[in-house]
């Protein structure tokens, strides 16, 4: 068998640029690019492998530089969405601070269950020099690194401690990113005096591989199940998840709703599985949900969920389904997550095969006409209450609401929202009228502050012919914006919407409902007599400045009753905006808080208190746990 003589590095390097993901007659490119910052560990291993092959053939494994580790990985997560999970990046790190910065990164990934290739360095494997730089010592272990810390985060784990291993441990990660049921952050750690060492690599190994996309069917006496059920309902809904968009399956659950009459709702994953009117999609369920799909959820006798994991903010803590003969009908990829709610009936089993088999199976069923005139009725009536939030209120200061209205009617129907932490994801998954099925990217299984710009950066290179919309409050700004510069360096473009409210917007809120009186949310000079930070004077905060500084195109909507009229006209001239990455920058009123849905999401209440607000919040939270089951 014919060899090459190549550092671990350099076939590492090598390998990925020739493995694909192949899904029908789409075939793509599973590894994209690498992102890298390098340091000792990677410096002359991974980054003297990428020089060489600049210069060898530029065009192989495309480099991208970043800012910060946690922003690079957060791109390739992004991007691996936008693709529907059929690729995404490589993402090294030197030893020791460079990998940790990952952890993060990689918890969003896994939970997402979207793909990302991390290689962290880790120290020498010989331990010749022990202790180097950067390098965690635990006394009761020598084996342990930093590095560790990914196992309980990672799909797949491995550490190449030898040359020899590289070829079983590259193979695996590639088994792990392809499958759909598996798939989430998979690392792989690189001691810095392997990823130098020299191998013999089998030209095999680094020939054009492909990896098919699973796509396993149901079991027949499932399907039957499953249809019999259906078919007993009185008031059937469906709870569509991330893997509706992930499969493929859009044009399947629009089709079996119009043939059932069966109403859809939608998790924050989820949303996008149907455009925001459609006749059966009544939006979003739970915590942050709107009246009309909470409504018909309360009396609900068949829930069928189809690519959810049923998150607490779904299931509204386990409070929306109120019908003491609720039964789940679960279609899920991953076994783990179609048995939930101790569902009867789990389909494991890819989406969009599923919808289609149920469909034909269901020729001639639908849901009776009042059912299907009380759920109309109700989103009409979601319908116009989200028009009134939407009004410009001419207000000095506007609300969320507002300013989401006229963001949203200033972008174009493939335009893709990007947001992840702080009230943001709450109001736009009620309000926001998505109008494609990859329109709608909120990271809300992690909900990480600091998701959004590098996300932003993430989906500009995925699709350049839809423009990014990146809506940001203030503090999740301030946790991650380095990865502005890089979008500046490549001339890449997306909006960001960023909204000044002066503190934790979403935290403050939560704080008034537990009874603690937004303590530690302002954004202002502490008082150390009073032991806080709400009496002193507000920050002098200048984060148009900030982006300015760095190479970003800033505008400014200045505070008064114009301001949503100026926002308006600050998003027209964005999008107009070439060769590089624009923000707006608008404050609002966080006490302003837009339309609730009917939900509830679970959030402790102290027990015992000497603050009458924290008293009030104990009975209000002992009536609300009243309503919740124990259906899973």
């Amino acid at each position: 068998m014919a060899t090459r003589r190549m550092t671990v590095s350099q076939a590492i390097v090598e390998f990925l640029a020739h493995q694909y993901t192949v899904d029908g007659d789409v075939r793509v490119r599973t590894i994209e690019g690498m992102f890298g910052i390098f340091g000792h560990g990677n410096v002359a291993g991974l980054g003297q492998a990428l020089k060489q092959l600049s210069i060898s053939d530029p065009n192989l494994m495309p480099y991208h530089q970043g800012r910060n580790e946690q922003g690079m990985a957060n791109q390739a997560i992004a991007y691996s969405r936008m693709t529907r999970r059929l690729s995404t990046f490589a993402v090294t790190a030197s030893v020791g601070p460079g990998a940790t910065n990952m952890l993060t990164s990689a918890a969003v990934a896994t939970t997402n269950h979207l793909p990302v290739l991390l290689l962290p360095s880790d120290t020498f494997a010989n331990r010749v020099a022990d202790p180097v730089l950067q390098q965690l010592e635990q006394p009761h272990d020598a084996t342990l690194s930093v590095n560790d810390a990914f196992k309980p985060l990672s799909r797949f784990f491995d550490r190449i401690s030898r040359p020899e291993q590289v070829f079983s441990a590259m193979l695996n990660a590639m088994r792990v990113l392809t499958d759909p049921s598996e798939t989430g952050a998979v690392t792989v750690c690189l001691p810095e005096d392997v990823q130098a060492e020299v191998i013999d690599v089998p030209e095999e190994f680094l020939a054009d591989r492909e990896w098919h996309v699973r796509r396993p069917r149901a079991e027949r006496s499932a399907i039957d199940r499953a249809v019999a059920a259906i078919k007993l309902a009185k008031r059937p809904m469906i709870v569509a998840g991330g893997g509706v968009i992930y499969s493929h399956a859009n044009s399947a659950l629009r089709n079996f709703v119009e043939k059932t009459g069966i109403p859809a709702t939608m998790s924050q994953a989820g949303v996008g599985s149907l455009n925001w009117d459609h006749p059966q999609n009544l939006g979003s369920v739970g915590a942050t949900g709107t009246t009309a799909a909470n409504r018909i959820a309360k009396d609900a006798d068949l829930v069928i969920g189809i690519g959810t994991r049923y998150s607490d903010f779904t299931t509204g803590s386990r409070t929306a389904w109120q019908n003491p003969d609720v039964q789940f009908i679960n279609i899920n990829v991953a076994a783990f997550d179609a048995i939930k709610h101790a569902s009867s009936i789990s389909l494991v089993a890819d989406a969009r095969d599923t919808i289609e088999e149920l469909t034909t199976a269901l020729e001639g069923y639908r849901v009776e006409p009042n059912f299907e005139g009380e759920y109309a009725t109700e989103k009409q009536i979601w319908n116009t209450v989200v028009d009134e939030a939407f009004v410009d209120q001419k207000r000095d200061l506007p609300s969320q609401a507002e300013i989401i209205g006229a963001v949203q009617l200033a972008t174009d129907p493939r335009d893709v929202l990007v947001c992840a932490a702080g009230s943001l994801p709450g109001d736009l998954h009620k309000l926001w009228r998505v109008r494609d099925d990859l329109g709608y990217h909120v990271e809300y299984a992690f909900s990480t502050m600091g998701y959004e710009i590098a996300a932003g950066l993430g989906v500009a290179r995925a699709d350049k012919t839809r423009d990014a919309v990146v809506m940001v409050g203030d503090g999740s700004y301030l946790m991650l914006h380095t990865e502005l510069v890089t979008a500046v360096a490549e001339k890449l473009m997306f909006i960001t919407v960023l909204i000044q409210n002066h503190g934790y917007a979403s935290i403050g809120h939560l704080s008034e409902t537990v009874g603690s009186q937004r303590f530690g949310t302002k954004y202002r000079f502490a008082n150390s007599a009073a032991n806080d930070h709400e009496t002193g004077e507000q920050l002098p905060i200048d984060l148009a400045m900030n982006a300015e500084s760095y190479g970003v195109k800033v505008i400014r909507v200045a505070p008064g009753p114009d301001s949503i009229t100026d926002l308006t006209a600050a998003m027209k001239e964005a999008k107009a905006h070439q060769g590089g990455p624009v923000l707006i920058h608008i404050n609002s009123d966080p006490l302003i808080y837009s339309p609730g849905g009917e939900g509830w999401w679970e959030v402790p209440i102290a027990e015992e208190s000497t603050i009458e607000s924290t008293k009030k919040a104990l009975a209000n939270y002992k009536d609300q746990k009243k309503r919740q089951r124990n259906y899973l």
